[in-house]
């Protein structure tokens, strides 16, 4: 072998080549639901995780039919700056990526769709679905845009169609996904997506990277921490609302009957929960207010009834408060109309009850002190002349007559005063009245 054969091997050594990624297994993640706080901060976790492990790639599995825009925005973020190649899979046959699920697929280093899925429909809208109107919906427009066409652009996908995407909220199946170099391709399963992807070169942190994929039995999944669990169900506007209501209704409860304890528990895990949720979302200040005066003008309805006063005004205080508690126009988050009228609906009907029994309780007849003893029937012990001793609930008073009654005779307590009643006598009755 000459000197310059020796000298070029030595000189291909050394050359600057593309990493190649450990193949020993890949971290895979699965996400099928909306995209919130929960969702982003799991794949943070996620990638540290096959950073850890060096895994070959991080594969997110995604079937969404959209969420929060600043979650996508951050999982973008995370994606697009990751320590390993990402390879976001639209599956199974029958899934979707809707909304934020179109950002989220088109920011992978490897964008894969199985057949039977779609992806589409990533235009702005409030929290129940609806669009958002005025000039506010003017600009989460074109932010939404632009922030698809950035994405398309630095992964080479098809800037045009992410603009559609946002604007006229087009959706396309996978194999026209893979047309419009939406997707780079479309894979029936894990051993065909892996075997499409292998050996491509991908930029991770401006470097590339040659994808060295094992088989799909070295794929490691990483669940969700059970705290997270627990933040993807509550990070919801609709739950946040039930739990504070819960937890509210549990409260007063507890106040009203103290000593049972299990409606305070209850009451006190569901407003921790709903503070909770309500602290990892967008929240009005302004609605917030109105809705804590309306749960104090209910509490207060419950403990000093003002006959519907207090209720009527708490009710108002109440819907508007529930309707105004998320700033819909920057985040699109809003509290279903028809929960929060079914809940006003059923605060009301309570109130009601409770106005029903108070005045139940009010009309009752007294059983205790002077009120109480009047109009009580008891029988003489003595002899009245017109003074004597009667048993009255169960107690021996002096007594004094209208008319002079006999030891044994039926008596009513007509007066009191002090320590002596006054009584008359009361007729028997037979079985088909007086006798």
């Amino acid at each position: 072998m000459t000197a310059r054969a020796l000298l070029l091997i030595l000189l291909l050594g050394v050359a600057p080549q593309g990493r190649g990624a450990d193949a020993s297994e890949v971290v895979r993640i699965v996400i099928a639901g909306s995209i919130n706080p929960a969702t982003a901060a799991y794949v943070d976790e996620a990638l540290e995780e096959a950073e850890e492990r060096k895994a070959a790639a991080l594969l997110v599995q995604l079937d969404t039919p959209g969420g929060l825009l600043t979650s996508a925005q951050q999982i973008v973020k995370s994606v697009l700056g990751a320590p390993v190649p990402v390879i976001v899979y639209v599956a199974p046959s029958g899934a979707s990526a809707g909304s934020a699920g179109v950002f989220i697929t088109m920011a992978g280093h490897i964008a894969a769709m199985a057949p039977g899925t779609s992806i589409g429909a990533a235009h702005p809208v409030g929290g129940q679905g609806q669009d958002i109107d005025g000039v506010m919906g003017e600009k989460m427009e074109n932010f939404t845009a632009s922030f698809a066409e950035g994405i398309a652009e630095r992964r080479g996908r098809n800037v045009e169609w992410a603009e559609k995407a946002v604007r006229e909220s087009v959706s396309i199946t996978a194999s026209e996904a893979a047309e419009e170099r939406v997707v780079d391709f479309v894979a029936g399963d894990l051993a065909e997506l892996f075997d499409l992807a292998r050996g491509r070169e991908v930029d991770v942190r401006g470097e590339q990277v040659k994808l060295g994929l094992p088989s799909p039995d070295a794929v490691r999944d990483f669940g969700m921490r059970l705290p997270l669990e627990i933040l993807n169900v509550i990070a919801d506007p609709n739950i946040a609302y039930l739990l504070l209501m819960a937890g509210f209704w549990g409260l007063v409860f507890e106040l009203r009957s103290p000593g049972f304890g299990v409606p305070g528990v209850f009451g006190a895990i569901c407003l921790i929960l709903g503070l909770t949720s309500l602290h990892i979302l967008s929240v009005s200040y302004g609605g917030l207010a109105l809705l804590l005066v309306g749960l104090a003008l209910l509490l207060a309805e419950s403990f000093v009834p003002s006959f519907g006063l207090l209720g009527v005004g708490g009710l108002v205080a109440l819907v508007l408060g529930s309707l105004f508690l998320f700033d819909e126009a920057q985040t699109g988050l809003a509290v279903a109309k028809e929960l929060v009228f079914g809940v006003a609906l059923g605060t009301g009907f309570f109130i009601f009850v409770l106005m029903l029994l108070v005045l139940q309780v009010h009309r009752r007849r007294p059983r205790l002190g002077r009120e109480g003893l009047v109009g009580t029937q008891g029988v003489a012990t003595t002899s009245l002349d017109p003074r004597g001793h009667v048993l009255v609930n169960g107690e021996i008073w002096t007594a004094i007559a209208e008319e002079p009654l006999e030891a044994g005779a039926r008596v009513e307590v007509v007066d009191v005063d002090g320590l002596v009643v006054a009584v008359r006598r009361v007729e028997p009755r037979g079985p088909f009245g007086r006798s």
